[in-house]
């Protein structure tokens, strides 16, 4: 049953922010009432919206096959795209397709619940800063909101995940983190061993992979698509993003040497691979985290479930020492990692401005 509130474009923001916010709808809510036109609290500058003319034609992102892990070749190829593009697809990666296809179930299935029932997990009412539903990106700190919806999962055990995490998309969700964990290993001893570490210790591990985060997002059917975003530019925190898109597209990834943007495609079965800000710094800039974004739709509902591989909130991040082992100078200063994500968190996405945060 759709939601039944009268929204327009001229819709007091107290009365939008009820609706949406603290009541739980959520854009999915607002979507599903037959808005005709974007509430003007969704526009965003010219600057911010995504242009086509903006839109590299004919370009991608590198897709790499990733069957024979012993190919000297498939570990160049993933280096090169960590360091040239910052992003890269990966096939034949092991991950079960059924392990996808359901936790892409889930993710339809939780924002299938009543706006009561996902209200439960936002940030006023979770019983655990480990849980939370909301909407847009920091609503607080933005000029204009962005089109999404998302329920963030901070893994701390399984037992904290039995306790906390909705049922609906627990197990799903569970079991899509842990088929990725070997692909994630691997494909960190690769980025590694180009940076002279030669094995991936137990505290390198921490630094690298110590925490995880789940995001199940969900992208309505938006009025005027071109007058908005579903994620506004931004790079993430993480060490590595593995990002499992649907069928809809509508992912784009920045070319800064030509300062154009370049659609990513989906692939059935493949994930999209991201450098983080913690990565960038801990090869001291040889790997590139690049922004991204995402365009809202107008005919179809979108979701997405990125998995954030990071260091644990307690860890401090700077160069690797067998970076600057060969008298390369450190451009990032050793930093918190619970700081420089707190930094992120509490402003709007604003391209890679996290990043200088950690500059010398």
């Amino acid at each position: 049953m759709a939601p039944s509130m009268a929204i327009t474009n001229n819709t007091e923001p107290s009365n939008l922010s009820e609706f949406v916010m603290n009541k739980g709808h959520g854009v999915k809510g607002l979507s599903e009432t037959g808005l005709k036109s974007l509430p003007k609290q969704y526009i965003q500058p010219i600057q911010e919206r995504i242009n086509v003319k903006d839109v590299l034609q004919g370009q991608s992102i590198p897709i790499i096959d990733m069957s024979n892990w012993d190919d000297p070749k498939m570990a160049d190829s993933i280096c090169d795209a960590a360091e040239k593009w910052g992003f890269f697809q990966i096939i034949n990666h092991g991950v079960p397709i059924e392990v996808l296809e359901n936790v892409q179930e889930a993710t339809h299935r939780f924002f299938g619940l009543s706006a009561e029932e996902k209200n439960k997990y936002s940030k006023e009412r979770s019983s655990s800063n480990n849980v939370r539903y909301g909407t847009s990106f920091t609503p607080q700190a933005e000029k204009a909101l962005e089109w999404k919806d998302f329920l963030s999962l901070f893994y701390v055990s399984d037992d904290e995940a039995a306790a906390l995490w909705p049922s609906v998309c627990r197990d799903p969700a569970l079991e899509y983190m842990k088929k990725t964990e070997i692909v994630i290993k691997k494909l960190l001893e690769v980025l590694t061993k180009r940076l002279n570490v030669r094995e991936i210790d137990s505290q390198k591990e921490n630094v690298l992979m110590g925490s995880k985060r789940i995001n199940i997002n969900y992208y309505p059917i938006c009025p005027n698509p071109e007058l908005t975003v579903g994620v506004g530019r931004h790079s993430d925190v993480s060490t590595l993003t593995i990002l499992l898109q649907d069928n809809i597209g509508g992912l784009y990834v920045r070319d800064e040497k030509r300062d154009s943007w370049i659609h990513v495609p989906p692939v059935k079965g493949s994930l999209v691979i991201n450098v983080g800000d913690a990565l960038q710094i801990l090869s001291n800039g040889r790997y590139r985290s690049v922004e991204h974004r995402v365009a809202a739709n107008g005919s179809s509902n979108r979701i997405s479930v990125p998995i954030f591989v990071n260091p644990r909130p307690s860890d401090v991040i700077g160069p690797l020492s067998e970076v600057l082992a060969t008298g390369e100078k450190p451009i990032y200063k050793e930093v918190l990692y619970s700081d420089y994500v707190k930094h992120f968190f509490r402003k709007a996405h604003d391209g890679k401005g996290t990043v200088d945060f950690a500059k010398i």
